[in-house]
């Protein structure tokens, strides 16, 4: 099963964001984020990705690309923000976007740590590992790589059997689809080049991914509430 990503809010603190030793290598089929200081932030955390409808994803080469590219996508309507670890300086761009926005949702790839304490969100394909993920007490997956599995029809053929189990969209989702895989039965998409489009990062265009942020929780507030009305129905 491989694990690909957690969340980290405002509330948590993160032992590594306060030690210059580097992490420990990845275990191969588990990837996390961070510790949380209570279970009450732990389900915070995870109502505001249910409430969300879009999780960013960013890949920056640097530390100062990455905290323009994040502000851009935040001023741009975005609620939940992944960065991914590989990005120089990961850490502190996390601190300091904590600090700006005490309220949003922000999170990173960590590794290792399968406690009540923390959220983590397990990558998975096939039902089996939805199944294992959930009993082994995942709150929620990340159904990866989504496109390549049959894309909202597959998250709809999933939901059948496991309506109980909340999953995440990730992989190759367009700002377009946001709505598709939502009212499909996912509780939200993962968004990189979508919102963090390629050749905007290159040429500093942050207008731009501001724009694509907007347009992204447009749709994931918009898929949410067609959800909620089709619900009360």
């Amino acid at each position: 099963m491989a694990i690909t990503s957690l969340t980290l809010s405002s509330m948590c603190s993160c032992t590594w964001l306060q030690s210059s030793a580097p992490p420990p290598p990845p275990p191969p089929w588990l990837r996390i984020c961070c510790y949380s200081s209570s279970q009450h932030s732990v389900h915070k955390t995870l109502t505001h990705i249910h409430s969300s409808g879009v999780i960013a994803c960013l890949r920056a080469n640097s530390a100062e690309l990455a905290l323009k590219a994040a502000r851009a996508a935040l001023s741009g309507g975005i609620s939940v923000l992944e960065i991914v670890m590989s990005t120089p300086g990961v850490f502190e761009v996390l601190q300091q976007l904590v600090q700006e926005h005490p309220t949003t949702t922000l999170g990173d790839i960590m590794v290792d740590a399968q406690c009540g304490e923390v959220l983590y969100i397990p990558g998975v394909m096939t039902p089996t590992e939805i199944l294992s993920a959930y009993d082994s007490g995942a709150k929620i997956v990340k159904v990866y790589p989504v496109s390549a599995l049959g894309g909202s029809r597959y998250i709809s053929a999933l939901k059948r059997p496991f309506h109980h189990i909340s999953m995440v969209a990730s992989q190759g989702i367009t700002v377009d689809s946001v709505r598709e895989y939502i009212t499909q039965g996912a509780s939200a998409v993962v968004l990189s080049d979508a919102i963090f489009d390629k050749e905007a990062i290159s040429q500093n265009n942050f207008n731009e991914i501001c724009r694509l942020a907007h347009s992204a929780a447009l749709q994931g507030n918009e898929a949410l509430d067609w959800k909620k009305r089709s619900t009360l129905n």
